[in-house]
């Protein structure tokens, strides 16, 4: 679900903000911040960004298909008003 590389890449930066006296420790911060990072991660409800623009297409086809469905009972609400008699 997320690029390995951008991991990385956080974790790279974050073991060079280290004090110097913390970075021969490096190799286990870098895991033990990796596994605390993909947990989180885990938990929260997320969408790679391919399902997500999947979901806004089916839902911009969706609405597109509501709007035209509203033209079109508003067209023949007013045909079946023109039709009906007038109450008076």
């Amino acid at each position: 679900m997320f690029d390995p590389k951008q991991f990385d890449d956080v974790l790279q930066r974050f073991s060079s903000a280290l004090p110097k006296g913390l970075q021969v420790l490096q190799d286990d911060v870098q895991r033990n911040l990796r596994a605390s990072l993909e947990s989180g991660l885990a938990r929260l409800d997320l969408v790679t960004r391919e399902e997500f623009e999947v979901q806004s297409a089916v839902l911009a086809r969706t609405r597109a298909k509501v709007s035209a469905l509203e033209t079109q009972v508003a067209a023949l609400e007013r045909a079946l008003a023109a039709k009906q008699p007038s109450a008076h």
